[in-house]
């Protein structure tokens, strides 16, 4: 039976109409469909989230990526509440660039404003540490935010560091099933994204090894 993820959407305003729609890349799917994974999508515009989440029975979440943190409050409003559903269900979460963004805030993190180019429409090498040690990996790279060892959120761990500067770019929580990369896996959808996405949600194998 194939697992039922849900995704967070990002928010975008319609050309020629006065409204806002929710939205994913086509990406994803082709992304999950390949790992047998069936993505459900999670509106930003529900009144009672926690009825809608209880009948999907999910067996994890992806706080999707695209977006800074502030600009679509009731998004953030949703993520959060999703991060809070998923810690109290035991869910599996995983966040994307931005998701991971929004999980070191939900832990008392901040986040940093770079002007490196490095990170914006390049493809770099990330340090791995456990539970997924390998030898250097190359990631792409979409953002203008960072974080550092000073701005991590309380409980947060490092397993992937950016090689040329040494900023996150992967983390996990200590205790809770929580992970987050810096890096669009379905813009890649190469070996290695795939082997995180199945240790994370089939093979539920990540939490074991930290």
């Amino acid at each position: 039976m194939s697992l039922k993820i849900g995704i967070s959407l990002r928010i975008v305003t319609a050309t020629n109409y006065l409204e806002k729609r929710d939205a994913l890349s086509h990406d994803w799917v082709n992304f999950l469909e390949k790992i047998g994974i069936i993505p459900i999508f999670i509106p930003n515009n529900f009144s009672n989230i926690q009825l809608f989440l209880d009948e999907l029975n999910l067996d994890g979440l992806i706080l999707s990526g695209g977006d800074n943190i502030g600009k679509y409050p009731e998004r953030d409003e949703t993520e959060n509440f999703l991060l809070k559903y998923a810690i109290a269900k035991k869910i599996p979460v995983l966040g994307i660039c931005r998701g991971m963004q929004l999980i070191n805030k939900f832990y008392g993190g901040s986040i940093i404003e770079t002007t490196n180019k490095k990170h914006v429409k390049i493809n770099h090498q990330i340090n791995l540490s456990k539970p997924i040690k390998e030898d250097l990996i190359l990631v792409n790279s979409y953002h203008n935010n960072i974080l550092t060892n000073n701005s991590l959120g309380n409980n947060l761990k490092s397993f992937a560091v950016c090689d040329f500067d040494n900023t996150i770019e992967g983390i996990f929580h200590e205790s809770n099933k929580i992970i987050g990369i810096m890096w669009h896996p379905e813009r890649s959808q190469d070996d290695f994204n795939k082997k995180l996405i199945i240790k994370i949600f089939v093979e539920n194998m990540f939490w074991n090894k930290i």
